[in-house]
């Protein structure tokens, strides 16, 4: 089905839009118009309207109607702040894990015997962990964390893929007040050295294996090497692999250590979920690392819980007997998104390995058996089945399916139309985008309003977002800058080791004085929808995991025959590629080998995703007046965009090479 942007794909009925979460909502509140599907448009402009105009009052109707546990406090927020300096409900208190693990439905024999997780590897192996195991799994690693001295505010680093102990080890760091911060196996050393020094973690919890693409890879020398490379580090969990056998494993001798599986058989009393402040940092993201070290994004409880919610119920409509899942590995913050969907779904889908693997139907197999009601994963991801011609109807039965989720990169209106083709004609697609600064969206789906190709269903509920030119003026049907001009909950309490939070008001809110800065080249539609062309400053975003150029930029320097490079991203089938255009030293020449090369260091220092699609040699590279290469001047001769200010440009005729190369690629 090749579809035209704007077309409408998909629109739902009436009986459809009143068993919505959306609905329900709507109809507690008592504020806006009654909704039908003649009106869902207009009802959701008043509500979108009311949720700005009344803040506090939106986000406690947020709570009370997922039926949180803890308490909001007296104060919505300090309305004399500006709001890059204004938490919300900074008298509230909570404990996140308890509102996931809900121990006091563990009392209900069904819901303690209900599936919480189920975990799936390439393989095909699985395991299933019932809401009373997961409560008792997670005391067990919270009593083990809690006798080695953990206490709140101290910061537990981990090196896990998406399987249940990460889940496990999260919430167990969560239920005490400590700080999480998560990167999956595939990044390299130095990688992980970059972002887990800057934070000082007291413990690693480390996988000594992982699995992708039918390889098993042993990584037990890697955590020995980086418990060694953090020093502030006093413990560290060792989830050991079936393969070899445990007994043969050497624990990590620069700390004291303890095997994973040891804990499993340790008695726990229930986590006593003592109820921390609502602002409480809750984990770290990571910045890209586009001018140095990634930066350090602190993200907190409350405002992580109740924004996840409002996305989970209002905007995807989960509801409490629902599947969730959701591709994605522990290092992209859609993990997070995932496993809060543990407070309002019945079930949430953990996948280890290649999405394609053990074939290109994998993970539709997984959800016909497991009745996925929630399906997630990127637009890369959906275009490579296109590529591959698979039909997913035609393999799995995915009737139990109400929605599917897409991010990472825009995806384009003909992946809508196929989306719609071969999956199903009966779902909501909803296209969602916002990132690891925020830890959720911006821009997302609503079920009761129509999917047009191409689209981003409807700005979120309680974010004042709008697009904006270069002088702050508000464009409609034109492209320009994605910002955000209220506070919201999710919003980052900072970044570690920023006392003053110089760095964090530099990174989002210089750009426009006092509103958030998402560095989203996006155009608000005549639907009221959006459509994300891409990063509108360097940093690349291939497959939706964000690359900063420097890491890159770091390796490269490496090879003494390259004198200078730039990394951008050339868009291609919906996805972003990294495309790394070097100029050589005088006499030197870019052979196979030395392509070669570079490619193994960025994936064995970084990770895949950091490997470029194309590495290509050039004869001059854009230079500022002032001698600074410019990554956006490229990256604009490759698309055919405005170059911008040229004659900021050195040499700006060497910019041809740029565009003639894309056209010919």
């Amino acid at each position: 089905m090749k579809s035209c942007e704007g077309e409408i794909l998909w629109r739902p009925i009436s009986k459809e839009i009143a068993t919505t979460r959306y609905a329900h909502f709507v109809d507690s509140i008592g504020v806006v118009s009654s909704l039908n599907e003649y009106n869902a448009s207009q009802v959701y402009r008043e509500l979108h309207r009311w949720s700005l105009q009344s803040p506090g009052l939106f986000w406690r109707r947020i709570w009370d109607f997922a039926n949180l546990k803890g308490s909001l406090g007296e104060l919505d927020f300090d309305q004399t702040q500006p709001i890059w300096n204004r938490p919300f409900f900074p008298l509230g208190s909570l404990n996140f894990a308890e509102n996931l693990l809900q121990p006091d439905r563990c009392q209900e024999s069904d819901f303690a015997e209900s599936t919480a997780i189920v975990v799936v590897d390439e393989t095909g192996k699985t395991e299933k962990v019932s809401r009373a195991e997961l409560l008792r799994k997670v005391a067990q690693v919270a009593g083990h964390l809690s006798h080695i001295g953990v206490e709140a505010g101290d910061r537990i680093a981990a090196l896990l893929p998406n399987r249940l102990e990460a889940v496990i080890a999260f919430l167990a760091a969560s239920s005490l007040g400590a700080i999480w911060s998560c990167c999956s196996p595939d990044f390299g050393d130095d990688a992980l050295v970059d972002r887990f020094a800057q934070i000082e973690p007291k413990v690693l919890i480390a996988a000594t294996y992982s699995r992708y693409a039918g390889k098993c890879f042993q990584l037990a020398s890697r955590v020995e090497k980086l418990a060694a490379q953090l020093p502030t580090l006093k413990h560290c969990i060792v989830v050991d692999s079936p393969e070899p056998p445990s007994k043969s494993l050497d624990l990590p001798s620069a700390v004291d250590s303890v095997l994973w599986s040891s804990l499993e058989n340790t008695r726990a009393e229930p986590p006593s979920f003592k109820p921390f402040p609502f602002n409480q940092p809750l984990y770290i993201l990571y910045s890209s690392g586009t001018t140095g070290k990634p930066k350090c994004i602190v993200h907190g409880a409350g405002g992580s819980l109740i924004q996840h919610v409002k996305e989970h119920t209002l905007h995807l409509d989960v509801r409490s007997d629902d599947v969730v899942f959701y591709y994605t590995g522990t290092g992209w913050m859609m993990w997070n998104w995932l496993v809060s969907a543990l407070a309002v779904a019945k079930t949430i889908i953990l996948y280890d390995g290649s999405p394609i693997a053990p074939n290109v139907g994998s993970l539709w197999k997984v959800s016909a058996e497991n009745g996925v009601t929630h399906f997630g994963a990127s637009a890369r991801y959906y275009a490579a089945l296109e590529r591959e011609n698979f039909v997913p109807k035609q393999h799995s039965e995915l009737g139990s399916i109400r929605c599917i989720m897409s991010t990472g990169s825009p995806l384009l209106p003909e992946q809508f139309g196929w989306i719609y083709e071969n999956i199903s004609e009966q779902i909501q697609l909803a296209s969602i985008s916002g990132g690891t600064d925020i830890v959720s969206c911006f821009v997302l789906g609503n079920p009761t309003l129509p999917v047009h190709a191409g689209e981003i269903q409807c700005r979120g509920l309680g974010m004042d977002v709008r697009v904006w030119d270069s002088n702050g003026n508000e464009l409609v049907g034109q492209p320009g800058e994605l910002v955000c001009a209220n506070a919201f909950p999710s919003m980052p309490i900072g970044f570690w080791n920023d006392p003053d939070r110089s760095k964090f008001r530099a990174a989002y809110f210089n750009r426009y004085e006092g509103v958030w800065w998402h560095g989203d080249w996006t155009k608000e539609t005549v639907n009221g929808g959006f459509v994300i062309y891409g990063r509108s400053d360097a940093t690349l975003n291939p497959g939706g995991v964000r690359i900063g150029t420097g890491e890159i930029y770091q390796q490269v320097e490496a090879f003494l025959d390259i004198a200078e490079a730039v990394a951008t991203v050339l868009r291609r089938d919906g996805d972003e590629r990294i495309v790394l255009f070097v100029k050589m030293q005088p006499g030197k020449t870019l052979t196979n080998e030395l392509i070669e090369q570079i490619k193994l260091r960025l994936r064995t220092n970084c990770s895949p995703r950091h490997v470029p699609a194309h590495i290509v040699s050039v004869p001059d590279l854009p230079k500022t007046l002032s001698g600074k290469l410019s990554e956006i001047a490229v990256r604009n001769a490759l698309v055919g965009t405005d170059i911008g200010n040229v004659g900021a440009l050195a040499n700006p005729n060497c910019l041809d090479f740029f565009s003639n190369w894309a056209k010919n690629i």
